[in-house]
């Protein structure tokens, strides 16, 4: 059907946009759809990846196609073309044709293959490399984590991708959000004090710098050594007390894994610093990387796992939350203190909790242990180029643009009680969330930051934190 060809995530095999041909459909994001393609004049060279928008006017695209033509990095991939398909008058959509990468997600290649010390410290050298060419063309990434890396199974090369949470010196600012685009398990604890430090939301938006790049490595390279997240700076959540300069030593990489080399251990501690000026520069910590790839004894050619670690159930099997359990407070166990103390610091493997099991989890525990990706997508979908194609129908040209309401509460969200009741007179309960309706039209819910569509009316997210009002309209990215 007409209406079928027009949709931007269901384009069949053959179609043209621009001089490119698609081929076929490899994968989607929240906000793009990438399809394997070639040249139209030029089929017999290498295949591209072409991502295209799912939504019309979609300004992230044409921010994201001039930072990829700032930075030219052997483990950034590179952008060939952009442009814009018009399947009616009236509507565009937009394009990016960028270097096909043949890999695997960065937590899947280290189950795969079982990495070294040594060898993450050369893979995250280069990674720290290509941070360093981002910000030296004036640009930031914004989300990086494991999903957004892929490592090329023909020789190892790890590729830092999906710029389209990314920014650049001379972008416009498209929102006024709190946080930019990014991944809330990998924000910098300097991005939550600024929220943070006063009663009422901020009247500017944080702007992140090069170091919060760095500290989201150092959660990436955390994960990697110790298939752990590491605990939550959040100052409201319930381990951000493990962010004290003397509770640090607790709870290090080579604390998690024992197989991990000193070296490494101390770096990746380097980049998860909560002082931004501590971490330096990226192309100072891919030089420190490097140097200690190179000058590591035999220890650091010991596999960082043996591949018999009990793993959790599920296709996307999500690693735990490092555990340190807090020492009671002396003021109400004062004959228990000494033993407490010796005790308290001991790391449990398997629990996500920090708290006594009679106690309820925060909503962002909750979340987390809901999600099935890395912590979450936000960006535009070149990261999904090995995963399967989501079955749900997809937005076309003649339908809102809203997107769909979720099937699950959104991290951070109010739950309702257990007779299904939200706290909010306003909210009411939808999927185990709870929602406030837009008095919106529906064609216009695609400019709320938070918009979904449910039931023919616009609805967003009742959050648990403070955040700005969304009664007036903003697009769905952040500022800088």
């Amino acid at each position: 059907m007409e209406s079928d060809y027009l949709n931007p995530a269901s384009l069949p095999s053959g179609t043209r946009l621009g001089p490119w041909q698609l081929l076929e459909q490899r994968g989607r994001g929240a906000y793009g759809v990438v399809y394997r393609a070639v040249h139209a004049e030029q089929q017999a060279a290498e295949a591209v990846a072409l991502k295209l928008a799912l939504y019309p006017g979609d300004a992230r695209f044409a921010r994201e196609a001039e930072l990829l033509s700032r930075v030219h990095h052997p483990a950034v991939p590179r952008l060939l073309d952009h442009g814009h398909w018009q399947p009616h008058e009236g509507v565009s959509y937009a394009w990016l044709v960028m270097e096909w990468v043949e890999g695997t997600p960065l937590h899947d290649w280290a189950q795969a293959q079982r990495p070294s010390s040594r060898q993450v410290l050369q893979l995250l050298a280069r990674l720290a490399r290509a941070l360093d060419a981002t910000h030296s063309a004036g640009g930031l990434h914004r989300d990086v984590k494991g999903d957004n890396i892929r490592v090329r199974r023909a020789d190892g090369q790890p590729f830092l991708m999906d710029f389209g949470s990314g920014h650049h010196l001379g972008a416009a600012t498209l929102t006024s959000q709190p946080f930019p685009p990014g991944t809330q398990t990998y924000r910098s604890p300097e991005a939550w004090r600024f929220v943070f430090r006063s009663r009422k939301p901020p009247a500017v938006p944080y702007a992140p710098g090069p170091a919060d790049d760095l500290f989201s490595l150092g959660v990436t390279a955390f994960r990697l050594v110790t298939e752990k997240y590491p605990p939550s700076p959040h100052p409201k959540d319930e381990d951000a007390w493990l962010w004290r300069p003397k509770e640090l030593e607790h709870w290090t990489a080579r604390v998690c894994n024992p197989r991990c080399i000193p070296e490494l251990s101390a770096l990746v501690s380097r980049m998860l610093s909560s002082r931004p000026e501590a971490r330096g520069s990226a192309r100072e910590v891919a030089e420190a990387l490097e140097q200690a790839a190179r000058n590591a004894g035999r220890e650091a050619d010991v596999p960082l796992f043996t591949g018999e670690e009990p793993r959790p159930a599920g296709l996307f099997p999500r690693p735990q939350r490092v555990t340190v359990r807090r020492p009671p407070p002396m003021r109400r166990w004062p004959r228990f203190a000494a033993a407490g103390l010796a005790g308290a610091l001991a790391l449990s493997a398997g629990e996500l909790r920090s708290v006594s099991p009679s106690e309820e989890p925060t909503t962002s525990h909750l979340a987390q242990q809901e999600e099935t990706k890395d912590a979450g997508t936000v960006a535009v979908g070149d990261s999904v180029l090995t995963a399967p194609v989501a079955p749900e129908q997809a937005p076309s040209v003649w339908s809102s643009i809203a997107v769909d309401l979720p099937p699950k509460p959104l991290p951070g969200q109010w739950r309702p009680d257990s007779k299904g009741r939200c706290p909010g007179k306003m909210q009411v309960a939808i999927n185990g969330g709870c929602w406030m309706k837009l008095p919106v039209d529906l064609k216009d819910c695609a400019e709320y930051w938070t918009g979904f569509e449910y039931r023919g009316a616009c609805y967003i997210p009742a959050l648990t934190r403070q955040r700005p009002a969304t009664s007036g309209p903003a697009t769905r990215d952040d500022s800088p």
